[in-house]
């Protein structure tokens, strides 16, 4: 594993970047960098903003997911409640708990980190904060647009969650990675 104390770590340098594209949700640049040995390599990036995700334990053991249509698959996925961190200023956690009340109608006392994750490093900055919450409340979800208008909210046991994952019922990688982490973190409590 590279980390800036590791040699040839200083010879990836940007020497050149240039947008070609700044939308809602993404940002399109190229960036040319040094490459190990000699040269340079054109490096395609997305940026995009940072996102929240919750892994949400009712009093019996079952997980909040959310069901929405996800244009580019073209498929209804089972995933958790998250959003884009894309208020001002906004912590990670706050984005958390705002996205649970939004998108599945629950507050949440207790709120603990399970894992960060970033789901394509070979060409998208985004960085996606996993939370366990636990000390569930349903509180009514409020008025929703778009995607959200049409979004399912079930409650599955996290054991068959784990098992959707393992049969592929559930794919969204950030779901993935929060109910396998959750598992193993609330298996070692």
């Amino acid at each position: 594993m590279s980390d800036p104390g590791t040699p040839g770590w200083h010879d990836y340098r940007t020497v050149a970047s240039r947008e070609i594209f700044d939308g809602r949700v993404v940002r399109l640049r190229v960036d040319t960098l040094t490459m190990p040995g000699g040269g340079t390599a054109d490096r395609e990036i997305c940026g995009h903003d940072d996102a929240a995700a919750v892994v949400a334990v009712d009093s019996e053991g079952r997980i909040v997911l959310v069901r929405q249509y996800r244009h580019a698959v073209g498929e209804r996925l089972w995933e958790l409640p998250a959003g884009l961190c894309d208020v001002e200023g906004e912590p990670p956690l706050e984005t958390a708990r705002r996205e649970l009340v939004e998108e599945a109608g629950v507050e949440a006392d207790d709120w603990r980190p399970v894992v960060e994750i970033v789901p394509s490093p070979g060409f998208s900055t985004e960085r996606v904060h996993v939370y366990l919450a636990t000390g569930l409340r349903d509180v009514g979800r409020p008025e929703a647009r778009h995607e959200e208008a049409d979004m399912e909210v079930a409650r599955m046991p996290l054991a068959d969650a784990v098992d959707a994952v393992l049969d592929g019922r559930i794919v969204n990688g950030i779901a993935v990675a929060g109910i396998l982490a959750a598992r193993t973190l609330i298996d070692r409590a």
